[in-house]
């Protein structure tokens, strides 16, 4: 691998008798976006694509979660005309473009499956850096024309980007003309965590979990090792599970993230959760022994000894590059592999378990694996004005410092404005606010009886810098509230009301109509009819006033 410049853009380069492929990296991502202009860099990177147009050759690019990629391949001569436009476009994006290109990517987004640890960002790290990747991109409802300009400026520049390349040679004609600037620091690792292990549940098809451990040889085998006990217990063993693999990424930094993914029938999801959770725990507790660990090792090793691995390995070379790390051939990487010992990977497994996070589906139990439960809720709420949903059991709590959703037993999610990433305004009037912490809170006017001094309060709550305009909802997508319980099985003692008062009413009219014939002003007894007649009246108002009083708990009114 031979590394130089051109333009002042850092390049590598592998000498290999195929047809020529390049690709352009920059330092920048989904994890480095302001949540309210989430998918501005997708923007950007359509929008520098678009002048090419239809092309003959291989062409195409992507934005992950802390670089944007354009890539390439054919003749040298295809490979510098595609250079030398995306260049031109970066500098100069075709902004009467934008709309068009904005219904382009809410398209492929509703299109998109987004795998199944697509949650583990935000509850991991909350609604900020690497949390990010969960969300939709909001930018397509807010981002100008001056928004992209200023984006494209920062981020898409000579000192923020690696040129990889393998072929026969490097054109001499190749030129990157990109503007100068400044490497990209990579966003903080922050944590909407209180401890782990912890776990949360979500409506999936199998067992996730993730961890951040030391990016290194060891962590690699670490997985490479979990991945081979998952799949001997649950597909081998047990025929629990059809897939049982593990995925190794380095985040940027200094650490990387090894993904665990089970999957099994609805019948089947206590099974593999169960036999999951003890591999992993098998696993942090005795670490594996030297035959495991020669066994991984020799898979690595035989990895690094394809012909074309220093070419396939060029984009992990120039992210390498991107964030500070060393570059390293294949014998330098062979030998870290060979030098890690069964006591590096049992460190590994024990860091594993102490940062694990797992996603459990609906319906399985995890209140015995001792992992703590992720918070659903928040600490406390706001202290404020309270309004009553309608229909409903919870209030909204709208307080100068934030906004809180409160339900009977007083658990809250709440969103102090000091803390509130994007707030999310609809034309119908209904607001979500979403803290740093990944909470939400939604204040929808069909449901709570807020005032115009709420509205205005949550209108100058936060600033419009973080404030999301998004687009009118059809009447299917607006929530209605839940009509009022009717009926006896509202409050139980509105049956023994009807229970016990039926029938002394009955008694008392027996009494009237029966025992009243026998009584007649002949006999003197007109006295005794007059106060029978009134304990009747008195039975029926009972029944009147304890019927109007249930209404009362009922309906909140008279």
């Amino acid at each position: 691998m031979i590394a130089y410049e051109i333009d002042g853009v850092p390049v590598l380069f592998v000498k290999a008798p195929v047809p020529l492929q390049a690709g352009l990296m920059f330092r920048v991502g989904r994890a480095d976006e302001p949540l309210p202009m989430a998918g501005i860099t997708h923007l950007v990177e359509h929008l520098a694509m678009h002048r090419h147009g239809l092309m003959d050759h291989h062409a195409n690019a992507s934005v992950g979660a802390i670089f944007t990629h354009f890539y390439t391949g054919g003749t040298a001569t295809e490979v510098v005309a595609f250079f030398d436009k995306l260049c031109a476009s970066l500098a100069d994006l075709p902004l009467d473009r934008l709309a068009v290109e904005k219904e382009i990517l809410r398209t492929e987004a509703a299109g998109r499956n987004n795998g199944v640890n697509a949650d583990m960002p935000v509850w991991r790290y909350g609604a900020q850096g690497y949390g990010l990747l969960t969300y939709a991109e909001f930018g397509m409802f807010r981002v100008s024309a001056e928004d992209l300009r200023g984006w494209a400026a920062e981020n898409f520049t000579r000192d923020n980007a690696v040129l990889w390349i393998f072929g026969e040679e490097v054109p001499a004609e190749l030129r990157l003309s990109l503007p100068g600037g400044t490497r990209r620091p990579l966003p903080p690792a922050s944590s909407a965590l209180p401890s782990t292990p912890a776990y949360f549940h979500a409506d999936a098809d199998g067992v996730v979990m993730d961890t951040v451990v030391p990016r290194g040889a060891a962590a690699q085998l670490y997985a490479a090792a979990l991945e081979r006990a998952l799949y001997q217990e649950l597909r081998l063993d047990t025929g629990i599970s059809y897939t049982a693999a593990t995925d190794y990424s380095p985040r940027g930094d200094d650490m990387a993230t090894v993904t665990m993914y089970v999957d099994a029938l609805p019948e089947k999801r206590s099974a593999a959760f169960n036999g999951f959770v003890d591999v992993f725990k098998q696993l942090a507790k005795s670490g594996i022994d030297a035959q495991e660990l020669e066994a991984v090792q020799a898979k690595a090793l035989a990895s690094l000894d394809h012909p074309d691995y220093e070419k396939a390995m060029l984009p992990s070379a120039a992210t390498r590059l991107l964030t500070g790390h060393p570059v390293r051939t294949a014998a330098e990487h062979a030998a870290l592999i060979r030098e890690v010992t069964v006591a590096d990977v049992a460190t590994v497994a024990a860091d594993a378990y102490a940062n694990a996070l797992l996603q459990v589906p609906y319906g399985v139990s995890a209140a015995t694996i001792g992992f703590a439960a992720a918070p659903t809720t928040s600490a406390s709420a706001v202290s404020g004005r309270r309004r009553q949903a309608r229909g409903g059991e919870t209030a909204v709590v709208v307080a100068a410092d934030g906004v809180s959703v409160v339900d009977k037993s007083g658990q809250a999610l709440t969103v102090r404005f000091a803390d509130c990433v994007a707030r999310l305004r609809w034309p119908d009037g209904a607001n979500a606010f979403i803290g740093k912490d990944g909470v939400v809170v939604t204040v929808e006017p069909t449901l709570y009886r807020v005032t115009d001094s709420d509205r205005a309060v949550l209108d100058r709550a936060v600033p419009d810098s973080v404030t999301v305009p998004m687009p009118a909802r059809g009447p299917d997508r607006i929530p209605k509230p839940r009509p009022p319980q009717r009926g006896w099985a509202r409050w139980p003692a509105k049956k023994t009301t009807f229970t016990v008062l039926t029938p002394l009413t009955g008694v008392l009219v027996w009494q009237v109509v029966v025992m009243g014939n026998a009584w007649t002003p002949a006999d003197g007894q007109l006295s005794e009819m007059i106060l029978l007649g009134m304990l009747l009246l008195s039975a029926v108002g009972t029944i009147w006033v304890s019927l109007l009083g249930i209404h009362r708990l009922n309906y909140g009114r008279w």
